[in-house]
């Protein structure tokens, strides 16, 4: 088999990185490609399904790409954690206000079942991550405060933002929607771990129970 990234190479040096593609830059790391599938192939499959991502993948959801095996699966990943740990974190921002974490939640309006998700904050109020943590029906899910803080202890969080879609597009906050962040916040208060909004998302935009409902936080 030849060498798949030749011609990657010769536009990073002829005429610099910011040219070369996403899936340039994935042919580069990969290096090579299979017998059944050449490396701009597998380079143009991994970006689509990096782009789909919710969150960084580990490395038995990378391998689930027919043709990247455990070692081609490890450098990707150890790609993003650099990234994640020497260039991302350099421009991390405080998030100060529901907008900001809007673009983070997007996908949630495309969600066919009502998701629930926590973001963690550090004490900076920086993203740490954004957790999946429940899946319910067309309308409706329920969370147990076990469950939403567990990944906020895991990741060492100071604060929490939870999340979750209305399908049906109705931004108003149910009765249930309101106990649950209540006893939601309660709990965080229990563990240390502050609870500083519940978002609603929906096709048309978002609510804030923090803003509507300042008594549920106080």
């Amino acid at each position: 088999m030849g060498n798949d990234t030749v011609f990657p190479r010769e536009k990073l040096k002829n005429l610099g990185v910011e040219e070369l593609s996403v899936c340039d830059l994935l042919a580069l790391i990969l290096g090579r490609g299979t017998a059944q599938k050449n490396v701009f192939a597998l380079a143009l499959e991994l970006e689509y399904y990096l782009a789909s991502c919710k969150q960084v993948p580990g490395i038995s959801d990378l391998m689930g790409i027919k043709g990247l095996g455990y070692a081609k699966a490890a450098q990707i990943t150890a790609c993003l954690e650099f990234s994640r740990r020497f260039l991302l974190a350099q421009n991390v921002k405080s998030v100060k206000t529901p907008e900001e974490l809007i673009p983070h939640l997007a996908f949630l309006k495309y969600e066919k079942q009502e998701t629930f998700v926590a973001i963690t904050l550090s004490s900076a109020n920086s993203i740490l991550k954004i957790h999946n943590l429940t899946v319910g029906l067309v309308n409706q899910t329920q969370i147990h405060p076990r469950e939403a803080f567990v990944k906020a202890i895991e990741d060492r969080a100071v604060a929490v933002v939870f999340a979750h879609n209305h399908p049906s597009g109705n931004l108003q906050p149910s009765r249930a929607d309101e106990e649950m962040t209540g006893q939601l916040c309660q709990s965080g208060r229990i563990l240390g771990i502050e609870v500083l909004d519940h978002l609603i998302i929906g096709a048309s935009g978002f609510c804030s129970l923090r803003r509507i409902n300042p008594a549920l936080f106080a």
